[in-house]
Protein backbone atom coordinates (compact mmCIF):
# COMPACT_ATOMS: atom_id res chain seq x y z
CA UNK A 1 0.00 0.00 0.00
CA UNK A 2 1.47 3.48 -0.91
CA UNK A 3 0.34 6.87 1.35
CA UNK A 4 0.38 10.23 0.21
CA UNK A 5 -0.30 13.69 2.21
CA UNK A 6 -3.77 14.63 2.37
CA UNK A 7 -3.40 17.44 0.33
CA UNK A 8 -1.33 20.31 1.48
CA UNK A 9 -0.54 18.99 4.90
CA UNK A 10 1.65 16.55 6.70
CA UNK A 11 -0.95 13.64 7.52
CA UNK A 12 -0.67 10.72 5.18
CA UNK A 13 -3.24 8.49 4.16
CA UNK A 14 -3.59 5.47 2.46
CA UNK A 15 -4.02 5.27 -1.79
CA UNK A 16 -6.58 3.01 -1.35
CA UNK A 17 -9.31 3.76 1.92
CA UNK A 18 -12.36 1.81 3.60
CA UNK A 19 -15.71 3.49 3.39
CA UNK A 20 -18.32 2.09 5.88
CA UNK A 21 -21.45 3.05 3.96
CA UNK A 22 -22.60 -0.82 4.28
CA UNK A 23 -22.23 -1.13 7.78
CA UNK A 24 -25.38 -1.04 9.91
CA UNK A 25 -27.39 -0.74 6.56
CA UNK A 26 -31.07 0.50 6.68
CA UNK A 27 -32.92 2.23 4.91
CA UNK A 28 -33.57 2.71 0.85
CA UNK A 29 -30.03 3.46 0.34
CA UNK A 30 -28.29 2.39 2.80
CA UNK A 31 -30.09 -0.92 3.34
CA UNK A 32 -29.45 -1.63 -0.20
CA UNK A 33 -25.77 -0.67 -0.10
CA UNK A 34 -25.73 -3.62 3.01
CA UNK A 35 -26.13 -4.56 6.19
CA UNK A 36 -22.93 -5.43 8.22
CA UNK A 37 -22.82 -5.75 11.52
CA UNK A 38 -20.26 -5.80 14.44
CA UNK A 39 -18.96 -8.60 13.75
CA UNK A 40 -18.26 -8.74 9.99
CA UNK A 41 -17.16 -5.24 10.14
CA UNK A 42 -13.81 -6.29 12.35
CA UNK A 43 -13.55 -8.54 9.95
CA UNK A 44 -13.19 -6.95 7.19
CA UNK A 45 -11.01 -3.92 9.14
CA UNK A 46 -8.46 -6.82 9.95
CA UNK A 47 -8.50 -7.39 6.09
CA UNK A 48 -7.95 -3.81 5.26
CA UNK A 49 -5.39 -3.43 8.17
CA UNK A 50 -3.57 -6.13 6.91
CA UNK A 51 -3.37 -4.50 3.38
CA UNK A 52 -1.68 -1.29 4.69
CA UNK A 53 -5.19 0.91 4.56
CA UNK A 54 -5.08 3.34 7.82
CA UNK A 55 -8.03 5.80 6.62
CA UNK A 56 -11.62 4.69 7.08
CA UNK A 57 -14.96 7.10 6.27
CA UNK A 58 -18.19 7.32 7.67
CA UNK A 59 -20.97 9.90 8.08
CA UNK A 60 -23.88 10.58 10.17
CA UNK A 61 -26.39 10.14 7.42
CA UNK A 62 -25.48 6.80 7.32
CA UNK A 63 -28.18 4.64 8.26
CA UNK A 64 -29.03 7.67 10.51
CA UNK A 65 -25.33 7.27 12.72
CA UNK A 66 -25.60 3.52 12.83
CA UNK A 67 -22.70 3.00 10.51
CA UNK A 68 -20.68 5.47 13.00
CA UNK A 69 -21.65 2.96 15.82
CA UNK A 70 -20.70 0.13 13.96
CA UNK A 71 -17.23 1.63 12.61
CA UNK A 72 -16.58 2.73 16.12
CA UNK A 73 -17.58 -0.72 17.90
CA UNK A 74 -15.45 -2.65 15.40
CA UNK A 75 -12.26 -0.40 16.02
CA UNK A 76 -12.63 -0.87 19.78
CA UNK A 77 -8.89 -1.79 21.30
CA UNK A 78 -7.23 -0.35 18.22
CA UNK A 79 -8.17 3.41 17.43
CA UNK A 80 -4.46 4.93 17.84
CA UNK A 81 -4.10 2.26 14.62
CA UNK A 82 -6.34 4.41 12.11
CA UNK A 83 -7.75 7.50 10.93
CA UNK A 84 -11.23 8.15 10.93
CA UNK A 85 -13.00 10.48 8.68
CA UNK A 86 -16.93 11.63 9.27
CA UNK A 87 -18.73 14.05 8.20
CA UNK A 88 -22.11 16.47 9.30
CA UNK A 89 -24.20 19.09 7.95
CA UNK A 90 -26.81 16.56 6.28
CA UNK A 91 -29.96 16.32 7.84
CA UNK A 92 -30.63 14.34 10.70
CA UNK A 93 -33.76 15.09 12.06
CA UNK A 94 -37.03 17.07 11.21
CA UNK A 95 -36.33 20.10 13.73
CA UNK A 96 -35.13 23.63 12.63
CA UNK A 97 -31.61 23.10 13.91
CA UNK A 98 -30.90 18.93 12.69
CA UNK A 99 -29.67 20.52 9.36
CA UNK A 100 -26.68 22.90 8.24
CA UNK A 101 -23.61 23.87 10.02
CA UNK A 102 -24.59 26.47 12.25
CA UNK A 103 -22.84 26.57 15.66
CA UNK A 104 -24.81 25.37 17.14
CA UNK A 105 -25.52 21.92 14.85
CA UNK A 106 -21.49 21.65 14.29
CA UNK A 107 -20.88 21.35 17.77
CA UNK A 108 -23.75 19.03 18.49
CA UNK A 109 -23.33 16.88 15.61
CA UNK A 110 -19.61 16.27 16.40
CA UNK A 111 -20.56 15.26 20.13
CA UNK A 112 -22.94 12.98 19.00
CA UNK A 113 -20.53 11.00 16.42
CA UNK A 114 -18.00 11.28 19.02
CA UNK A 115 -20.46 8.94 20.70
CA UNK A 116 -21.34 6.85 18.26
CA UNK A 117 -17.84 6.22 17.60
CA UNK A 118 -16.53 5.30 20.70
CA UNK A 119 -13.53 7.86 20.31
CA UNK A 120 -12.59 11.61 22.15
CA UNK A 121 -11.57 12.97 18.88
CA UNK A 122 -12.15 12.81 14.77
CA UNK A 123 -9.03 13.01 12.69
CA UNK A 124 -11.10 14.36 9.71
CA UNK A 125 -14.46 16.20 9.65
CA UNK A 126 -16.00 17.22 6.11
CA UNK A 127 -18.91 19.24 5.82
CA UNK A 128 -21.08 17.23 3.73
CA UNK A 129 -22.84 20.03 2.12
CA UNK A 130 -22.88 23.74 1.40
CA UNK A 131 -25.11 25.81 3.89
CA UNK A 132 -25.77 28.73 2.08
CA UNK A 133 -28.13 30.20 5.09
CA UNK A 134 -25.17 30.09 8.20
CA UNK A 135 -21.89 32.99 7.28
CA UNK A 136 -19.03 31.29 6.51
CA UNK A 137 -17.18 33.15 9.45
CA UNK A 138 -19.63 31.39 12.07
CA UNK A 139 -18.63 28.03 10.44
CA UNK A 140 -14.95 28.45 10.39
CA UNK A 141 -14.64 29.92 13.74
CA UNK A 142 -16.79 26.79 15.27
CA UNK A 143 -14.19 24.31 13.24
CA UNK A 144 -11.47 26.42 15.08
CA UNK A 145 -13.11 26.04 18.53
CA UNK A 146 -13.29 22.02 17.65
CA UNK A 147 -9.97 21.80 16.57
CA UNK A 148 -7.79 23.99 19.19
CA UNK A 149 -10.32 21.41 21.88
CA UNK A 150 -8.71 18.61 20.22
CA UNK A 151 -12.11 17.22 18.94
CA UNK A 152 -11.33 17.54 15.28
CA UNK A 153 -7.85 17.11 13.77
CA UNK A 154 -8.32 18.22 10.59
CA UNK A 155 -11.13 19.76 7.95
CA UNK A 156 -12.34 19.29 5.04
CA UNK A 157 -15.48 19.27 2.42
CA UNK A 158 -18.01 17.10 -0.01
CA UNK A 159 -20.35 18.21 -2.62
CA UNK A 160 -18.74 21.90 -2.82
CA UNK A 161 -18.20 23.89 -5.72
CA UNK A 162 -15.10 25.86 -6.16
CA UNK A 163 -16.72 29.23 -5.34
CA UNK A 164 -18.08 28.06 -1.81
CA UNK A 165 -14.58 26.60 -1.18
CA UNK A 166 -13.12 29.58 -2.47
CA UNK A 167 -15.35 32.00 -0.06
CA UNK A 168 -14.39 29.73 3.17
CA UNK A 169 -10.69 29.44 2.70
CA UNK A 170 -10.51 33.12 1.98
CA UNK A 171 -12.10 33.74 5.70
CA UNK A 172 -9.80 31.33 7.02
CA UNK A 173 -6.85 32.94 6.10
CA UNK A 174 -8.12 36.29 7.26
CA UNK A 175 -8.55 35.03 10.82
CA UNK A 176 -5.84 32.96 10.91
CA UNK A 177 -8.55 29.36 11.45
CA UNK A 178 -7.95 26.50 10.16
CA UNK A 179 -7.90 25.59 6.27
CA UNK A 180 -9.84 22.93 4.52
CA UNK A 181 -7.04 20.04 3.19
CA UNK A 182 -9.71 17.57 1.84
CA UNK A 183 -12.12 17.77 -0.40
CA UNK A 184 -14.44 14.39 -0.85
CA UNK A 185 -15.59 14.39 -4.50
CA UNK A 186 -17.82 11.80 -6.81
CA UNK A 187 -14.95 11.00 -9.86
CA UNK A 188 -14.80 8.13 -11.75
CA UNK A 189 -14.39 6.87 -15.31
CA UNK A 190 -18.11 7.77 -16.48
CA UNK A 191 -18.14 10.95 -14.23
CA UNK A 192 -15.05 13.60 -14.73
CA UNK A 193 -16.83 16.42 -14.33
CA UNK A 194 -14.33 16.67 -10.73
CA UNK A 195 -11.45 17.62 -13.82
CA UNK A 196 -12.88 20.88 -14.89
CA UNK A 197 -13.11 23.20 -12.02
CA UNK A 198 -11.80 21.22 -8.94
CA UNK A 199 -8.87 19.46 -9.75
CA UNK A 200 -7.07 22.29 -10.97
CA UNK A 201 -8.65 24.31 -7.86
CA UNK A 202 -7.28 21.65 -5.35
CA UNK A 203 -4.02 21.80 -7.25
CA UNK A 204 -3.78 25.33 -6.67
CA UNK A 205 -5.20 25.46 -2.97
CA UNK A 206 -3.26 22.21 -1.54
CA UNK A 207 -7.01 20.09 -1.12
CA UNK A 208 -6.08 16.29 -1.73
CA UNK A 209 -9.32 14.82 -3.51
CA UNK A 210 -10.90 11.72 -1.23
CA UNK A 211 -12.48 9.76 -4.20
CA UNK A 212 -16.47 8.31 -3.23
CA UNK A 213 -18.01 5.67 -5.56
CA UNK A 214 -15.29 5.22 -7.86
CA UNK A 215 -16.47 2.75 -10.33
CA UNK A 216 -19.17 5.24 -10.78
CA UNK A 217 -22.46 3.92 -8.95
CA UNK A 218 -21.91 0.42 -9.22
CA UNK A 219 -21.79 0.54 -12.62
CA UNK A 220 -18.03 -0.30 -13.26
CA UNK A 221 -17.88 -3.13 -11.52
CA UNK A 222 -17.84 -5.49 -15.04
CA UNK A 223 -21.39 -6.68 -14.34
CA UNK A 224 -22.90 -3.70 -16.35
CA UNK A 225 -22.15 -4.85 -20.50
CA UNK A 226 -23.36 -3.53 -23.10
CA UNK A 227 -26.71 -5.22 -24.57
CA UNK A 228 -27.29 -6.70 -21.46
CA UNK A 229 -29.76 -6.14 -18.96
CA UNK A 230 -28.65 -4.80 -15.13
CA UNK A 231 -28.34 -8.36 -13.42
CA UNK A 232 -30.26 -9.77 -10.71
CA UNK A 233 -29.03 -8.76 -7.00
CA UNK A 234 -27.19 -5.43 -8.81
CA UNK A 235 -27.86 -2.26 -6.51
CA UNK A 236 -28.74 -0.50 -9.24
CA UNK A 237 -32.03 -1.83 -8.98
CA UNK A 238 -32.92 0.60 -6.24
CA UNK A 239 -29.91 2.87 -5.84
CA UNK A 240 -29.98 4.35 -9.77
CA UNK A 241 -31.74 7.18 -9.15
CA UNK A 242 -29.91 8.20 -5.94
CA UNK A 243 -26.36 8.77 -7.75
CA UNK A 244 -25.01 10.51 -10.75
CA UNK A 245 -26.37 10.07 -13.67
CA UNK A 246 -24.62 8.11 -16.51
CA UNK A 247 -25.27 8.29 -20.36
CA UNK A 248 -25.90 4.44 -21.66
CA UNK A 249 -23.60 5.93 -24.71
CA UNK A 250 -20.53 6.68 -22.44
CA UNK A 251 -21.05 4.06 -19.87
CA UNK A 252 -20.98 1.04 -22.66
CA UNK A 253 -18.42 2.68 -24.32
CA UNK A 254 -16.23 3.06 -20.93
CA UNK A 255 -16.96 -0.61 -20.31
CA UNK A 256 -15.69 -1.87 -23.53
CA UNK A 257 -12.55 -0.41 -23.36
CA UNK A 258 -11.94 -1.44 -19.51
CA UNK A 259 -12.83 -4.90 -20.90
CA UNK A 260 -9.97 -4.67 -23.56
CA UNK A 261 -7.20 -3.17 -20.94
CA UNK A 262 -8.29 -5.45 -18.18
CA UNK A 263 -7.89 -8.40 -20.11
CA UNK A 264 -4.48 -7.01 -21.80
CA UNK A 265 -3.33 -6.48 -18.30
CA UNK A 266 -4.95 -9.51 -16.44
CA UNK A 267 -7.11 -7.73 -13.70
CA UNK A 268 -10.74 -7.17 -13.00
CA UNK A 269 -12.79 -4.62 -14.63
CA UNK A 270 -13.49 -3.00 -11.28
CA UNK A 271 -9.46 -3.07 -10.48
CA UNK A 272 -8.46 -1.18 -13.64
CA UNK A 273 -11.32 1.55 -12.85
CA UNK A 274 -9.43 1.68 -9.87
CA UNK A 275 -6.09 1.62 -11.21
CA UNK A 276 -6.79 4.89 -13.32
CA UNK A 277 -8.16 6.73 -10.34
CA UNK A 278 -5.56 5.68 -8.40
CA UNK A 279 -3.31 8.03 -11.10
CA UNK A 280 -4.93 10.71 -11.51
CA UNK A 281 -3.87 14.19 -10.41
CA UNK A 282 -4.36 15.54 -6.75
CA UNK A 283 -5.97 12.14 -5.80
CA UNK A 284 -5.44 11.68 -2.21
CA UNK A 285 -6.98 8.46 -1.72
CA UNK A 286 -9.91 6.59 -2.98
CA UNK A 287 -12.69 5.20 -1.11
CA UNK A 288 -13.52 1.36 -1.51
CA UNK A 289 -16.66 -0.43 -0.33
CA UNK A 290 -17.07 -4.16 0.21
CA UNK A 291 -20.55 -6.10 1.35
CA UNK A 292 -18.61 -9.16 1.79
CA UNK A 293 -14.77 -10.22 1.65
CA UNK A 294 -14.79 -11.57 -1.87
CA UNK A 295 -15.62 -8.03 -2.79
CA UNK A 296 -12.87 -5.96 -0.49
CA UNK A 297 -9.92 -8.70 -1.38
CA UNK A 298 -10.73 -7.39 -5.18
CA UNK A 299 -10.53 -4.04 -4.96
CA UNK A 300 -7.71 -4.37 -2.91
CA UNK A 301 -6.11 -5.86 -5.77
CA UNK A 302 -6.25 -2.37 -7.73
CA UNK A 303 -3.31 -1.21 -6.52
CA UNK A 304 0.39 -2.61 -5.66
CA UNK A 305 0.71 -2.38 -10.36
CA UNK A 306 0.56 0.52 -12.69
CA UNK A 307 -0.82 0.85 -15.79
CA UNK A 308 0.94 1.62 -19.02
CA UNK A 309 0.83 4.89 -20.64
CA UNK A 310 -1.12 3.33 -23.54
CA UNK A 311 -3.58 1.72 -21.39
CA UNK A 312 -4.42 5.12 -19.74
CA UNK A 313 -4.49 6.50 -22.88
CA UNK A 314 -7.16 4.17 -24.06
CA UNK A 315 -9.21 4.92 -21.31
CA UNK A 316 -9.20 8.73 -21.15
CA UNK A 317 -10.12 8.74 -24.76
CA UNK A 318 -13.35 6.03 -23.90
CA UNK A 319 -14.29 8.46 -21.07
CA UNK A 320 -14.05 11.86 -22.70
CA UNK A 321 -16.94 14.13 -22.97
CA UNK A 322 -16.91 17.28 -24.43
CA UNK A 323 -15.91 20.10 -21.35
CA UNK A 324 -18.82 22.23 -20.93
CA UNK A 325 -18.84 26.21 -20.73
CA UNK A 326 -16.31 28.10 -19.53
CA UNK A 327 -13.77 25.43 -20.20
CA UNK A 328 -14.06 24.29 -23.64
CA UNK A 329 -11.96 27.13 -25.00
CA UNK A 330 -9.60 26.30 -23.01
CA UNK A 331 -8.99 22.91 -24.56
CA UNK A 332 -10.19 23.71 -28.32
CA UNK A 333 -8.50 27.18 -29.18
CA UNK A 334 -4.86 28.29 -29.18
CA UNK A 335 -4.09 31.37 -26.44
CA UNK A 336 -5.17 29.99 -23.65
CA UNK A 337 -3.17 28.87 -20.22
CA UNK A 338 -4.45 25.64 -18.72
CA UNK A 339 -3.97 24.68 -15.11
CA UNK A 340 -1.73 20.97 -15.50
CA UNK A 341 -2.25 19.74 -12.06
CA UNK A 342 1.28 17.85 -10.41
CA UNK A 343 0.29 14.63 -9.92
CA UNK A 344 -0.85 14.06 -6.27
CA UNK A 345 3.10 14.04 -3.81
Amino acid sequence: MDYRYLGRSGLKVSVLSFGAGTFGGSGPLFGAWGNTDVEEARRLIDICLDAGVNLFDTADVYSNGASEHVLGAALKGRRDKVLISTKASLPMGDGPNDAGSSRFRLIRSIEDALTRLGTDYIDILQLHAFDAATPVEEVLSTLDTLVRAGKVRYIGVSNFSGWQIMKALAAADRYGWPRYIANQVYYSLVGRDYEWDLMPFGADQGLGALVWSPLGWGRLTGKVRRGDPIPDGSRLHDTASFGPPVDDELLFRVVDALEAVAADVGKTVPQVALNWLVQRPTVSSVIIGARNEAQLRQNLGAVGWTLSAEHVAKLNDASEVTAPYPHFPYYRQEGFARINPPIAR
